[in-house]
């Protein structure tokens, strides 16, 4: 199931009390400990050794820093090279002193291009959770020549140290370079800007080193989803479940110009397993659909969730099915007509363009490029706005509710950037979000917010195994049986 993700200053909120009482000390063995198991096992991955490898590590003033000079001394003492590069400030006094007693070699600052060229690996300890996104312009330099370097083509990994350096912790914004990680090791608590914007494209794959931090009284900022977790999100039918309790979706989709987002919509949500799935639209459209999916029905009733936009509908069939009452997946045409409220348990699915209009429209001076560098911001500001959630789409997508809180799920396959790709994402999600409708009746924002999840899992998945849409919909079928089986 999601993992739980805070901020940066929750983070420093939980590990208080243990400083106050004096267990800083213990806090930074216990973590240091964790970062060098983690940074050996990527050094012995393939069959490698840890004795003789080239280790070059950058620290910082901070207790970051003092975390990667006591891995570093872990390191020498089992017969790396480690090489100590200090960026800026003061170093943490202990973990120079234990990282030059096992051996460590402390350089100068400004040999540390040829040194971080000629490292196997390359522990990044500069700057930690408390961070922003601003660095010194000697520090910056320093980034872009390493990470530009061959070394970095050639095999060499990068271990970042809580947080990669240039990254804010909790909005996963960069700054002007940020260290390109293909591990970071984060202590205590999951960080939300690991897996958001420059954040999730710097981190690498995320390993969480518990060191006995107590999040009890502490509300989450964010939900982070793993791949695997779609075995828990999608429900298999019972013997007593027939196509009502499994939830009929009604679809207004397609034109007269874009006839395919409408067979698009309705063969996902058939795919991905609706009970029904109704549609809207003239004699022609509705012909053009049901020949492609005989089982979708082209006659009026009972809708527990309308899926509504995708290839720009006629605004009188999007106005009824927002009328209805019935929860609505607003996508594409429908962003442009929606009511001053949404029904209980709704979600726009807008893209970053389209959630620039939609602001602008509600007084917001934004752009689409400041949309993309703080998905976070943007998101929860639409979905606060709007009282509905919001799935900002992207390379990695954004689930915002309307209180705040995030749901992450992890990125799709490149497959997925085709025309029609969103048009199966609306069916898939619309046939989730009837499910649970049927199921519970009244859908809370975080019951819609994690349908919403799944339906980004699951789509996906599918991206995996198809090249273009229209090979989407069998893809996802086949990835709805295989997360059953479980």
């Amino acid at each position: 199931m999601p993992r739980p993700a805070y901020t940066g200053e929750q983070i420093r909120q939980a590990e208080a009390p243990l400083l106050e009482a004096g267990e800083g000390d213990r806090l930074m063995r216990r973590a240091a400990g964790q970062l060098a198991a983690v940074c050996r096992r990527v050094l012995r991955l393939g069959g490698g050794t840890v004795y003789g490898r080239r280790v070059a590590v950058l620290t910082g003033p901070g207790n970051n820093g003092g975390d990667a000079l006591f891995a570093a001394a872990d390191l020498a003492r089992r017969g790396a090279a480690v090489t100590l590069l200090h960026t800026l400030g003061t170093p943490h006094a202990a973990g120079l002193a234990a990282a030059l007693s096992a051996g460590c070699r402390r350089v100068d600052i400004a040999q540390a291009p040829s040194h971080l060229g000629a490292a196997d690996l390359v522990i990044d300890g500069v700057f930690g959770t408390g961070a922003k996104p601003q660095l010194p312009e000697d520090l910056v330099r320093l980034i872009r020549v390493w990470q530009a370097s061959s070394a970095r083509s050639e095999g060499q990994i990068t271990v970042a140290v809580d947080v990669p350096t240039g990254i804010d912790a909790s909005t996963g914004r960069s700054a002007q370079a940020a260290v390109q990680a293909d591990w970071t090791v984060t202590f205590g608590g999951l960080k939300t800007g690991l897996f958001t914007g420059a954040g999730a494209r710097a981190s690498g794959r995320v390993v969480l080193a518990p060191i006995g931090l107590d999040f009890s009284d502490t509300v989450p900022d964010a939900w982070v989803y793993k791949r695997s977790d779609l075995r828990e999100l999608v429900k298999a039918p019972t013997g007593e479940d027939h196509k009502y309790t499994r939830g009929v979706v009604g679809i207004c989709a397609g034109s007269a110009d874009y006839p395919g987002a409408a067979v698009l919509c309705t063969n996902a949500a058939v795919a991905a397993g609706a009970g029904m799935v109704r549609i809207t639209g003239d004699e022609r459209l509705r012909s053009a659909v049901t020949s492609h999916v005989p089982e979708a029905v082209a006659a009026d009733g009972r809708v527990q969730v309308w899926a509504v936009g995708p290839g720009s509908p006629g605004s009188d069939r999007t106005e009824a099915a927002f009328s209805s009452g019935e929860p609505v997946i607003a996508d594409a045409g429908a962003l442009d007509h929606l009511p001053e409220r949404l029904p209980a348990g709704s979600i726009i699915t807008p893209h970053a363009g389209e959630l620039e209009r939609l602001l602008k429209a509600r007084g917001h001076s934004v752009q689409r490029s400041q949309i993309e560098q703080d998905q976070l911001r943007w998101a929860r500001t639409a979905a606060r706005e709007l009282d509905a959630v919001v799935l900002l789409k992207g390379h990695r997508t954004v689930i915002a509710e309307p209180d705040g809180t995030v749901h992450l799920p992890p990125a799709g396959s490149a497959n997925l950037a085709t025309a029609g790709s969103g048009d199966v994402l609306t069916g898939v999600l619309a046939a989730l979000l009837a499910e649970r409708a049927a199921a519970k009746g009244h859908l809370e924002p975080g019951v819609t917010a994690v349908t919403a999840a799944a339906a980004v899992l699951l789509h996906g998945r599918a991206g995996k195994s198809a090249t273009h849409a229209s090979g989407l919909p069998r893809a996802v079928e086949q990835a709805v049986l295989k997360a059953r089986a479980r």
